[in-house]
């Protein structure tokens, strides 16, 4: 079972950037979908941005051109990376592998927090 762990997250200022890892215990290759979530104090969990074992990427609405994911097969490593940050970005980023079969599997790291100050 594969085991994710996020990194990357603090405190920054409005109009400032970070980069989120996620580290997977073993390969990532064979996992259809990578992606970011985040969840907002007194929110629900929501999709952030999502990559495709072939490399296809697809983002919330609220994040297009400002972040960007990306995958490193080799590292087992995705990356978010958050330019242009807004006070509304402010929520916790969740990791997550998804793997589709006879039943979806889905994985989930713990969560780093990122909070962006106005």
């Amino acid at each position: 079972q594969v085991q994710l762990v996020e990194s990357g997250g603090g405190l920054v200022q409005a109009g400032g950037s970070l980069r989120l890892s996620c580290a997977a215990s073993g390969s990532i290759f064979s996992f259809n979908l990578m992606g970011w979530y985040r969840q907002a104090p007194g929110k629900e969990r929501e999709l952030v941005a999502t990559i495709t074992s072939g490399g296809s990427t697809n983002y919330a609405d609220s994040v297009k051109g400002r972040f960007t994911i990306a995958r490193d097969n080799a590292k087992n490593t995705v990356y978010l990376h958050m330019n242009s940050l807004k006070p509304e970005d402010t929520a916790v980023y969740y990791c997550n592998a998804r793997k589709y079969g006879i039943i979806i599997m889905d994985y989930w790291g713990k969560g780093t927090l990122v909070t962006v100050s106005s």
